[in-house]
């Protein structure tokens, strides 16, 4: 469960009727109220944004003892693969109702929301107001956001467009970040989390913010290059440290299989995984789209079907339900497992490392039409524990002891990346 926040204590707003907040987040649980950013006066004044437990993202005002203003979108967001760049403009000055509060996501204004309250013209907005502020939870010990924030901006002052912080890629259509946004911060604004986990403030104010709770952990992750996680959308697995760590949950099926987000159809890629070992659980390798769109490996284990292969622990390669390769290498608690896919060869392979030193080349039999790295964790097994590091550097909150060679500059291993290969990015997908 997500701990981590941030606070600050605000002084006077340069003017409290207008301002800007801009985040870049990725999501990596849904289902659970989730505060993005909080101002907390006192328990008649505050304001917050966040997503609430149906994933809608939620703006609510509160000020002299009675509710200003409350919107909440049709939409959700549950995208746990990719980066959302969230913007809330606030003007309410403006003689249009409709104009006074907007949000944006990725560039483009939400305009159907479920709930629709907006503050009458020339109200003071708590959110701008002196107080603590907080990033990643409410005012209370509660209502974390779990996930990954990077270039939060806050502008005190003005109501901004959202291509001050991003643009559409003329060639893709897709958002692309602003690394180095032109504005006017304001007596309270602030750029924090710019390219890193630094919370010192990058506008020229001063305007630091502490981390107050949990631990702010860098990630190779970030707007311009989305890595690879496990899916919390295809498994029943218990997902943590931004869905790179894997555990049977306390209910469900028997076995529990997590693909990753990011799926292959040609190129060659390469991952880690650090494992605590519980008998020959977990299990490592790769499922095909077909086998996660029928089943999404909810209840099946890797090398169960012909559309996955599975290496045990205990030494030995499963595919379509049966052992094909035995007296492998086996596995302990802290060993890292290497793979390493090459769907670019004639013959394509998947290569397994043991604290990198190659194991076995397994050769595959099929040419689906997408392959994803997974592990199947056990209910009987239930301390086994798979530590993915897709290139981010860390295994779970443990960052790589010495990091290896990588010729393709894309992601941060503990042992040398195979010649060819590269990490499951969004740049590695497009090397």
């Amino acid at each position: 469960m997500a701990s981590t926040y941030l606070t600050r204590t605000q002084g006077s707003a340069t003017n409290q009727k207008k301002g800007t907040f801009s985040f870049w987040i990725k999501r990596t649980a849904i289902g659970s109220n989730q505060r993005i950013v909080t101002n907390y006066n006192d328990s008649n004044n505050y304001g917050y944004l966040r997503f609430n437990s149906s994933d809608q993202l939620q703006h609510y005002v509160y000020g002299g003892g009675s509710t200003i203003g409350h919107l909440i979108t049709e939409r959700v967001f549950r995208d746990v693969s990719a980066w959302y760049n969230i913007i809330l403009a606030i003007d309410t000055t403006e003689s249009t109702a409709a104009d006074r509060i907007k949000i944006y996501v990725n560039g483009v204004q939400e305009t159907v929301f479920g709930t629709n309250t907006i503050p009458s013209q020339n109200t003071d907005h708590p959110i701008f107001a002196s107080g603590t502020h907080y990033i990643g939870r409410h005012s209370s010990d509660s209502h974390y956001f779990d996930g990954l924030m990077s270039h939060v901006n806050c502008c005190d002052g003005t109501a901004l467009a959202p291509t001050v912080f991003g643009s559409t890629d003329s060639t893709t259509g897709e958002w692309k970040i602003t690394t180095s946004p032109s504005l006017t911060y304001g007596n309270n604004g602030y750029f924090i989390l710019k390219d890193g986990n630094s919370v010192t403030d990058q506008s020229g104010n001063g305007n630091n913010f502490t981390v107050a709770g949990g631990t702010l952990t860098k990630t190779e992750d970030n707007p311009s290059n989305v890595f690879a996680t496990l899916n919390t959308l295809a498994t029943d697995a218990t997902l943590s440290n931004g869905n790179t760590t894997a555990q049977h949950s306390t209910s469900g099926d028997n076995y529990q299989t997590s693909p990753s987000t990011l799926g292959m159809t040609s190129g060659k890629y390469y991952c880690e995984c650090k494992v605590t070992a519980d008998s020959n659980y977990p299990s490592l390798g790769i499922a095909t789209t077909d086998s996660i769109e029928a089943t999404k490996l909810e209840s099946d284990w890797l090398g169960e079907t012909s559309n996955s292969y599975g290496y045990y622990l205990d030494g030995e390669i499963y595919y379509n339900g049966s052992v094909i390769i035995s007296s492998l290498a086996t596995f302990a608690t802290n060993d890292i497992v290497g793979m390493a896919l090459d769907l670019d060869s004639t013959q394509n392979t998947l290569k397994f490392y043991k604290n990198g030193t190659l194991v076995h080349t397994q050769n595959l039999a099929d040419t689906p039409q997408g392959w994803f790295f997974a592990t199947t964790n056990q209910a009987t097994r239930s301390s086994g524990r798979s530590f993915f590091n897709f290139g981010n550097g860390y295994f779970g909150t443990t960052a790589v002891s010495s990091a290896g060679t990588n010729a393709s500059g894309n992601g941060i291993f503990e042992y040398d990346v195979p010649t060819g290969y590269t990490a499951l990015s969004t740049k590695g997908l497009n090397l």
